[in-house]
């Protein structure tokens, strides 16, 4: 079927106080295995392309999105595609052209000034070209290889009313909050602000987004969507699914040379962990 924007299926999962799964993928192998994931659970889902993504395909957007754009098409669930952690303006104009209906601009590692000014220009030029934007304040530590954020670290949480001017000067459409998550964690341990969860949703007139969330564990992921999360990035463990198939199968199969024969298993095995997922957002 048609792509359809990430805005629209964010409002209709917030409408059912549940929130739509987000992957971030890096292969055809992590594309055909989400929508297949979305297939199983019956459910649309967000596939989400990252700057960091872009700069590993040699800082060419279009193979990885184009084979995206074929993958929805031919879906029999709603698939979006979104451009995801972008800082450079360059990339951010390549989004409509490549078949994205959404962005998230990422200036929170700048003072709150600079990020406000930098993500209304964004804003402003996203919205000319029919795209939903979603921005981040407070920073979800753990990306680029950086440690997570120390909790009462500046900028580790995300403050309602700060939250709330930061929305209506930048014009946002969503905003991903600091709320305990961090991104890139390989062990489920991480608990989120509940509190503060409800605090900005009572704050806010646009979604919230939950980052880092391959690091939170179920129960904490589901009662953070009861609790007004609408949208849920899911990247790590993706690759923790994919990684462990193919190392175990090459253990198994050490004269196993056909790439095909390793990668298929990964794939099946991060489909399970999409269709899983979204079991746990109550999103199928």
């Amino acid at each position: 079927m048609p792509l359809i924007g990430s805005g629209a299926l964010v409002a209709e999962a917030a409408a059912k106080q549940g929130a739509v799964a987000a992957f971030n993928i890096i292969t055809l192998e992590h594309i055909e295995a989400v929508v297949e994931g979305a297939e199983r659970a019956k459910s649309p889902v967000i596939l989400q392309v990252s700057e960091n993504a872009v700069a590993f395909r040699g800082g060419r957007l279009l193979p990885l999105a184009r084979a995206a754009v074929a993958a929805a098409e031919a879906a029999s669930v709603p698939v979006a595609l979104h451009l995801d952690h972008v800082k450079r303006d360059e990339l951010l104009r390549q989004a409509a052209d490549a078949g994205f209906g959404s962005v998230m601009y990422d200036a929170a590692h700048l003072p709150y000034e600079e990020n406000l000014a930098a993500t209304r220009a964004a804003a402003d030029w996203a919205h000319t070209q029919g795209l939903w934007i979603e921005a981040e304040l407070g920073e979800v530590g753990g990306k680029d290889g950086k440690a997570p954020l120390d909790p009462h670290a500046p900028g580790a949480r995300t403050e309602p009313q700060e939250a709330r001017a930061f929305v209506a000067e930048s014009g946002v459409d969503a905003l991903a909050v600091a709320v305990g998550s961090s991104h890139a964690m390989t062990s489920r341990t991480a608990a989120l602000d509940h509190e503060l969860i409800a605090r900005l949703r009572a704050a806010l007139t646009v979604p919230l987004v939950l980052h880092g969330s391959s690091g939170v564990p179920d129960d904490e992921l589901t009662r953070a969507v009861t609790g007004g999360i609408a949208k849920v990035n899911i990247g790590t463990a993706l690759n923790i699914a994919l990684t462990g198939a193919v190392r175990a199968h090459l253990a198994a199969h050490e004269s196993v040379v056909d790439p095909r024969k390793y990668l298929a298993v990964g794939r099946t095995a991060m489909a399970e962990t999409v269709a899983r997922m979204i079991g746990v957002l109550g999103a199928g």
